[in-house]
């Protein structure tokens, strides 16, 4: 997969294919990131790429020729690909999203500064904005290298073992379920006797009950999102009634 960020900071973006996932994803060539700077296609002495807003106010905008121009390069080495801009009023990102940008074969990502960018710019070369969340930062940078590393996890061969991706939260519509490792007693707490029982068949319905417990435990607007079939309605109601008897 090809990803080229679009960027006043392509030195902070690099970073993130230094490490975890993204730079095992670059080593098992699954995934090429590149960076473009909007700088390179101003067309004033400065290298300036942002402007004061028409109708006055706050803060600077980023100009629509020197960020089409950059885009249009990109498009040539990346032709077909989806630009994608970071922004606080974008779809909010979620597995599903990264699970969706994994299968493109290429994508432009778009990080703004300043004020934002404008808006002609928008409606004529932009064909996703997604978000974070409602909050805002200094520009889309941290935004994007979130993105690559979401989507990186889950390029084929990046992870040891192919369901890591599969169990994930968020991957099924719920949230995961606990883990443990050693010791089996751990300042008085004990790792669940079930997950030593060897019974697979059991540890499995296990998990499940405490990822649908999980999420209604702290996401209980994604369970309304989900239609339950009647074991794991059962589950969970045997999760809730554990909950009331403790």
């Amino acid at each position: 997969m090809q990803i080229e960020v679009i960027t006043l900071f392509p030195e902070l973006v690099e970073q993130v294919t230094r490490h975890g996932m993204p730079r095992i994803a670059v080593e098992h060539q699954q995934l090429v990131l590149s960076t473009r700077n909007p700088r390179d296609y101003s067309t004033n002495k400065w290298r300036r790429v942002d402007d004061r807003p028409y109708g006055g106010g706050p803060g600077m905008v980023m100009e629509a020729e020197p960020l089409a121009a950059s885009i249009a390069a990109s498009k040539q080495t990346l032709s077909g690909a989806k630009v994608v801009y970071l922004s606080p009023q974008g779809e909010r990102f979620s597995q599903s999203w990264a699970q969706r940008l994994s299968a493109e074969q290429q994508l432009i990502l778009l990080c703004g500064r300043y004020e934002g960018l404008d808006e002609r710019l928008l409606q004529s070369e932009v064909d996703l904005e997604l978000s974070l969340g409602d909050f805002v930062m200094s520009g889309g940078e941290l935004a994007a290298m979130v993105v690559v590393d979401a989507i990186a996890r889950l390029l084929p061969g990046v992870l040891g073992d192919a369901q890591s991706a599969e169990n994930d939260s968020f991957s099924a519509g719920l949230l995961d379920h606990p883990h443990y490792t050693r010791p089996e007693d751990w300042r008085g707490m004990q790792v669940p006797e079930v997950l030593m029982s060897g019974d697979h068949a059991k540890i499995a319905r296990w998990r499940w009950q405490q990822a649908l417990g999980a999420t209604w435990l702290k996401r209980p607007e994604l369970l309304a999102e989900l239609e339950l079939d009647e074991e794991a309605k059962k589950l969970l109601r045997e999760f809730i009634a554990q909950q009331q008897d403790n």
